[in-house]
């Protein structure tokens, strides 16, 4: 593994440039010129940009993972595209820099403990049960499913109702549909998108006043941030805080375990072996609904399944970042105001540290060292701004997993090599395609 860089040597003046150039994020392609561009650039390279006349950093080892994200992630800011996200999101702790960011999370954090997140495990059964019944209706009448838009239409039931909870309907009533289906039907994320989704903050605030006035207490997050206090202060958030949370949240906590899930089921339907594993770890487990969270940690393999899913396909295939003052990474001499970008995408397919990293093998994930301990696996990024959702994804994902895999076989049924989609999550070009067989 590559060692850390000495810090008090005499840094190398740059790395290699790049032949390609393109703004790594910014066009339809950029993972495959990406994916060219550090075969030959090695563990650090440059990419200039020709729409900011300016070089993209790329780091591609351990050790300045580390130091980006952990160490020294004092002296680095979000990078390129943080206003385009900004511009859907808000100021939430995604977007959000320095003491407001530091506040935000405090206040967040504890949402997401173990005790917490499995107090929704009826409302995730509930989800999963009408996705089934969903099936059941497909299957009768010999229809496929795109695993796809189902993975999104389940997440997004969860993620919204997690939020909400009982306001669900109300907000439903408003419009006749989830307004928030919005998120599924359109995966472009463009201005035209964002100012749809940020129109909806008007309903959000017409729930937070309704529930205020009738002083209401509700189990869910969105009644978490109202009643939210910075533990310095004693000061709840602001409206606005509180809006763009909200929004944070329902993007946030829908992408990452819809991608995920949908890379989960291609790779098990691709790989029978292990969907005969999985399948075997779920029948040999009594079966329960309301599973707890500490219950959901006895199906290992079904772990690695993700885990490994995660390591192929990173959801967050791309982390930008910017220098505040210069660094040294690699040895080489990183002025301020540089962009840095580091890709889940290639160090977790990376040779030197995956044993035949282009395959799919859960079992690596199994009985072995933490790869997060290496800094080779990221796909929740690392550090103090990892994703907040880490558990509760890994959470509804294994209820899901578990609770299809004793009902359904799921068999792909399109040919030919499959594209992925390289956005703000990694998607197939096309519809994942699966026919449902009855197990039972």
């Amino acid at each position: 593994m590559t060692p850390d860089p000495d810090q008090h040597t005499a840094p190398r003046r740059l790395p290699p440039l790049a032949a390609d150039q393109f703004d790594v994020g910014s066009t339809e392609d950029s993972l495959e010129r990406l994916v060219v561009a550090a075969r030959d650039g090695g563990g650090i390279f440059r990419i200039h940009a020709p729409g900011r006349q300016s070089d993209t950093w790329v780091i591609n080892n351990p050790a300045d993972i580390k130091r980006v994200l952990v160490t020294n992630h004092r002296n680095y800011t979000k990078g390129v595209g943080l206003d385009r996200v900004r511009i859907l999101l808000g100021n939430g702790i995604m977007t959000s820099e320095g003491e407001p960011w530091r506040r935000q999370r405090r206040m967040i954090q504890p949402f997401f403990h173990r005790r917490v997140i499995e107090q929704f495990a009826a409302l995730i059964d509930h989800a999963v049960d009408e996705r089934l019944a969903h099936w059941a209706g497909a299957a009768a009448r010999g229809a496929s499913i795109d695993i796809t838009d189902e993975m999104s239409e389940l997440t997004l039931d969860i993620v919204v109702g997690s939020i909400f909870g009982s306001d669900v309907a109300w907000l439903t009533a408003q419009t006749g549909v989830n307004p928030f289906k919005i998120v599924t039907e359109q995966s472009a994320r463009n201005l035209q998108f964002a100012y749809k989704f940020r129109s909806l903050t008007r309903l959000v605030r017409e729930v937070v006043e309704k529930r205020r006035a009738a002083g209401e207490e509700h189990f869910d997050f969105l009644g978490m941030l109202m009643a939210a206090e910075d533990k310095d202060s004693g000061q709840p958030m602001s409206e606005r805080e509180l809006l763009d949370e909200v929004m944070t949240l329902v993007v946030a906590g829908h992408e990452t375990s819809a991608s995920a899930l949908s890379w989960s089921w291609y790779l098990l339907a691709t790989h029978p072996a292990a969907l005969a594993r999985l399948q075997a770890e779920v029948d040999a487990a009594p079966v329960a609904t309301g599973l707890s969270y500490q219950g959901s940690e006895n199906y290992p393999y079904t772990q690695a399944v993700l885990q490994e899913a995660m390591r192929l396909y990173p959801p967050g295939w791309l982390l930008s970042r910017r220098t505040i003052a210069p660094d040294t990474l690699s040895g080489f001499a990183v002025p301020a105001g540089a962009d840095v970008m580091l890709s889940p995408y290639l160090i977790h397919r990376h040779p030197a540290f995956w044993d035949r990293p282009e395959e799919f093998r859960p079992e690596r994930f199994i009985g072995a060292a933490d790869p997060r301990d290496e800094w080779i696996y990221i796909p929740f990024a690392a550090g103090p701004r990892h994703c907040v959702g880490e558990n509760f994804a890994m959470y509804e994902m294994i209820v899901h997993v578990t609770r299809v895999a004793r009902h359904w076989q799921l068999e792909y049924i399109d040919e030919g090599p499959i594209d992925v989609e390289a956005a703000i999550n990694l998607r197939a070009r096309r519809g994942l395609r699966m026919r449902l067989v009855p197990r039972r």
